[in-house]
């Protein structure tokens, strides 16, 4: 079932085969991704060969905090979206409208706080994190201006999980690749052209985000009617602002959470010189651009499971979730093949060939987190759907493996085995976590099923009426 409001098509994901679903729904959000990790990339190029090995060490410095704070705004924006796509699946508007209208209110509060309390602390984080004396000014100089730019963050992200939402992967595709080509142009306009350090690349990030969510908020008021609100559907209501804080809070600390651990890892590289900093930065920046498919995955498994826990279809949740594990298992595969064999030359992107050191750490880096692509499946497939299925406190609990993990790698491993150690705190993060995951979903699963039905094994997928 399709439904259509003007020109736009919103995707019905309750009905029809999964695995062409899933696929029709990821593709579209792979290619955006795929234009943010490339303006991303295009930041680490242009800082790294226009301003040198201390400068890119010092954006790379900025990764883990940067991750904490911005991943908090993405979880807890996907976590508001989550009653939106459940109120669209059970067809009930009037309602759905109430969640979008609540979800701006709390948007913008989240976006003042933060901004205000983050920005006042920025140089007190880099200091306890122990950023190395010769690059903390100029991590100081980037993340401060991304951290001004929280407020813009909160805008993109919670227009485009909305327009998700209601099944339209494409449109914020098509917002997040102008902003990409912007961002692209100003970072070559403010550095190359005007001669400015690293916060040239803040503000050309910042920018080109204001525009990507200005873009959705317009596309929105022309092509949405349905999202055409009544006086009293604006009102902030406590009920609403329960739910969705206790969705998207709960999302936002998982990302925080896992950040700490990622915290603790990048004091660690800190405290192995500027070297081992821009070697992590220039392998997870290339890890980030071949993680997208497994990020792609798991967002459109947070809409997929939203839509059918509101139509109360958990058999097509199950069968969901095996297509896209199915799906990420085979890609991760081929994309450790690929950095294997070339992960010691995509680096040359991001430094010179001189820096042999930093090259062969990288390569290093890559070869290790990419056998490990496969556990990082079902970290974001499985997780994302526990969201969306409404059980945001078990995706915390993972991110609390994730934080254990990586705290324990660079608290206890580091010190003894070095970089090397580095190298293994994300597969060991992710292995613990799907330690946890997959007996979590199928208790999720077991819980709705009595929820729905009052027995674990319903004789169908779907009951008529009602709401989640």
């Amino acid at each position: 079932m399709e439904r259509k409001s003007s020109k736009v098509l919103m995707q019905d994901m309750t009905e029809g085969q999964p695995l062409k679903l899933i696929l029709g729904f990821a593709v579209p959000m792979l290619l955006g991704m795929l234009f943010q990790q490339f303006y991303s990339m295009v930041d680490t190029v242009i800082v790294g060969k226009f301003l040198g090995v201390d400068a890119l060490a010092a954006v790379g410095s900025t990764s883990a905090i940067n991750f904490m704070v911005i991943g908090f705004v993405q979880g807890v924006c996907s976590g508001f979206a989550i009653p939106v796509a459940q109120r669209f699946g059970a067809q009930d508007y009037s309602d759905m409208r109430r969640f979008v209208a609540n979800s701006a209110w709390m948007s913008a509060i989240f976006a003042v706080v933060m901004t205000a309390v983050i920005g006042l602390l920025t140089w007190n984080i880099l200091e306890w994190m122990q950023t190395p004396e010769n690059i903390i000014q100029g991590a100081y100089d980037y993340i401060f201006y991304i951290f001004l730019g929280i407020p813009a963050t909160f805008l993109y992200n919670i227009l485009s999980g909305i327009i998700r939402s209601l099944g339209d992967s494409r449109t914020p595709v098509y917002f997040l690749i102008l902003s990409s080509l912007l961002n692209v142009v100003l970072d070559l306009a403010f550095i190359a052209g005007i001669g400015m350090g690293v916060e040239g690349a803040a503000y050309a990030t910042v920018i080109s985000q204001v525009v990507s969510g200005v873009c959705c908020w317009c596309y929105m008021k022309k092509k949405f009617p349905i999202l055409k609100m009544q006086e009293e559907e604006r009102r902030l209501s406590r009920i609403h602002v329960g739910i969705l804080c206790g969705m998207g809070i709960p999302m936002g600390l998982q990302y925080s959470i896992t950040a700490i651990g990622s915290v603790v890892i990048q004091t660690s590289i800190n405290g192995l010189g500027s070297i081992a900093v821009a070697s992590v930065t220039a392998g997870q920046k290339v890890s980030a651009f071949f993680c997208c498919p497994f990020d792609a995955l798991g967002a459109t498994m947070a809409t997929y499971a939203g839509q059918n826990v509101g139509a109360k279809k958990l058999d097509r949740i199950e069968s969901g979730v095996k297509s896209a594990t199915i799906i990420g298992c085979i890609y991760g595969a081929a994309a450790f093949a690929v950095l294997f064999l070339f992960g010691g030359v995509i680096p040359l992107l991001f430094v010179d060939a001189a820096e042999a050191e930093v090259i062969r750490q990288a390569h290093q880096f890559l070869i290790i987190n990419s056998m490990a692509y496969i556990l990082l499946v079902f970290v974001n497939v499985w997780r994302f759907t526990i969201q969306g299925m409404g059980y945001s406190l078990f995706a915390v609990l993972a991110g609390v493996c994730e934080m254990a993990a990586r705290a324990l790698v660079g608290l206890f491993l580091v010190p003894i085995f070095g970089y090397v150690a580095i190298c293994f705190a994300s597969p060991f993060a992710w292995l613990l976590a799907d330690l946890f995951l997959v007996p979590a979903f199928y208790s999720c699963i077991r819980q709705m099923q009595r929820r729905f039905f009052g027995t674990e094994r319903p004789a169908s997928g779907k009951l008529a009426g009602g709401r989640v």
